[in-house]
């Protein structure tokens, strides 16, 4: 083991099993996903405490009474339904508070009859989903419980998408909050209308606020969920919930807060001005607040401030015309830039073939053959190695016992030969980035969650990949991936050391069973990738 071919084949098993153990770490098995929660009372008021709970800010003091509101009658909360062709949402009128929101075209499971998507779960309406925030003389109120009601109890969003008005009052604030929805995306627009009744300026902090119960699981840090944001620095996250236990407060250039998993999220993203974000994950629920600093209202008039949520899959489909950066929500880690177009590359292909476990294998065969020529140059070299064996095994045992001319001799042996030990590693190393690129991609594209390939095993009832999201039920893709690999790497001329050999004759092993849990879209990929790839090679040997 002190020849170039030698650390050659090392260089290559480290990287191997570092790329194994950073997929290990980062990408355990996915489990099933949370049941719900019982049912809980909508609670307008409860959405105060998210802010105060948090380190930094001041506590919070006993809150003055409301004086009566103006120019309209109070009235008790109760159900307001707005029904769109993407999703079903209910508002307490009591303040516009979300107490449900059905996404219609994702499920819960690939289960017959199973129920839509309910971002808002029945124990995160106290949290005061959607809810505003007032902040007078250093104390956070909640919104006054007198509210108006509404016009109507149902509203059906069509073409021409519907309006929804919510009025109320606090203090000598006239509050109404005026709500857009569109048939065609899930973005809701707002507009708050602050109106000065006193005889005295009124100054404060108003605070947008959105709460939701983890949207997967605990132990799933395959698609944990996660605190995402847009301030100064860029696009960052939190998901450990001990750091979140704590508090996470961000001040500077805030445009966007969001409570994600890789599929869905819910977000927030105010006007651009003096914004600042605090969350905060307590009582199994993370909570996130978003305000805006400077306003003041004069006696006698009002003041308006605009805000958008987005509550629906992490498309680029959709967020891409959604304003304040929310695109950015759509986002696939390091390789971002890699990811990015081979996603939309997926995406055409599909909407070509119209089946996702297809298109994976088209995709596939475009970047090996992207990849072809240096894929060629390697195996080449790979050839080139295997010729001089016999000599390469004479020099060892010739000058075993002086290191420094073995070595000389390694290298007047590749001169004489013109060959390159690194030569079949490079190309396979630059493949890498690409693979990685297209985990990514597959891991959080929300198109995969429920996409069938093969809906059942041949011939029977019996569900195979019926979801590209998750593993193969029945581990036939990894097994068969497993041997495919073993079989590459028995077609791959061995290496002169035979304790490297055994190494790398292991490492379709060690692959094996890290692709047991591989979301199966990925498995396919790799599995295809392995069968196009030993077909080369035994072209070029049969050619040669």
């Amino acid at each position: 083991m002190d020849n170039d071919n030698t650390k050659r084949t090392l260089l290559a098993v480290v990287l191997s099993t570092l790329v194994i153990v950073a997929w290990g770490y980062l990408f355990p098995p996915q489990p099933a996903p949370q049941a719900p929660a019982p049912a809980a009372t909508a609670q307008p008021d409860a959405a105060a405490q998210v802010d105060a709970a948090i380190p930094g800010d001041p506590a919070q003091a006993a809150q003055a009474a409301p004086a009566q509101a103006p120019a309209f009658a109070p009235s008790a909360g109760r159900d307001v339904v707005v029904d769109t062709p993407l999703y079903r949402a209910v508002f307490n009128s009591a303040g516009g508070i979300l107490t449900s929101f059905e996404l219609k075209k994702h499920l819960d499971s690939i289960d017959a009859g199973a129920s839509p998507v309910n971002l808002i779960a029945p124990r995160a309406v106290g949290v005061g989903p959607l809810g505003l925030l007032w902040q007078d003389q250093g104390t956070w109120r909640p919104e006054s419980s007198q509210w108006a009601a509404p016009a109507t109890e149902a509203l059906t969003v069509g073409e021409a998408g519907a309006e929804l008005t919510f009025q109320g009052s606090f203090g000598g604030l006239a509050i109404t909050r005026t709500m857009r929805f569109a048939p065609d995306t899930y973005l809701i627009e707002e507009t708050v209308t602050l109106a000065n009744a006193t005889g005295a300026p009124v100054t404060g902090r108003l605070g947008f606020n959105i709460g939701v119960a983890p949207l997967t699981a605990k132990d799933d840090t395959y698609n944990p969920t996660r605190v995402s944001f847009l301030d100064a620095k860029g696009v960052d996250d939190e998901s450990d919930r001990e750091d979140l236990a704590a508090g996470l407060r961000r001040a500077e250039g805030v445009k966007w807060g969001a409570i994600q998993s890789n599929y869905f999220t819910v977000a927030l993203a105010p006007e651009d001005g003096d914004l600042t974000l605090k969350s905060k994950f307590t009582d199994e629920l993370f909570r996130m607040v978003v305000d805006k600093d400077g306003l003041s209202v004069a006696p006698g008039t009002s003041r308006e401030v605009k805000a958008s949520y987005y509550l629906g899959p992490v498309m680029s489909k959709y967020l891409s015309l959604a304003p304040h950066g929310l695109d950015s929500l759509v986002t696939y880690g390091f390789f971002d830039v890699i990811s990015v177009p081979l996603m939309k590359g997926l995406l055409y292909i599909h909407s070509v073939v119209g089946n996702w476990g297809v298109a994976i294998i088209i995709l596939t065969i475009i970047i090996k053959l992207a990849f072809w020529p240096l894929s060629q140059k390697s195996y080449q070299s790979m050839n080139k190695m295997k010729k001089i064996q016999p000599l390469m095994a004479k020099v060892r045992e010739q000058y075993k016992d002086d290191r420094q001319k073995m070595n000389e001799e390694m290298m007047r042996l590749y001169k004489t030969y013109k060959v390159n030990p690194a030569g079949g590693c490079l190309p396979m190393l630059l493949q890498i980035p690409v693979f990685l690129a297209l985990y990514q991609a597959l891991i959080g594209a929300v198109e995969l969650r429920h996409a069938a390939f093969i809906a059942h095993l041949p011939f029977t009832d019996i569900v195979w990949l019926a979801d590209l999201s998750a593993k193969d039920p029945f581990y036939i893709t990894p097994l068969v991936m497993g041997a495919t690999m073993f079989l590459q790497q028995k077609m791959t001329p061995a290496p002169g050391d035979p304790t490297q050999a055994k190494i790398m004759l292991f490492m379709p092993v060690i692959f094996t069973f890290m692709f047991l849990n591989f979301p199966s879209g990925l498995v396919v990929y790799w599995l295809v990738n392995n069968v196009l790839s030993i077909a080369q090679q035994w072209w070029l040997l049969r050619k040669a």
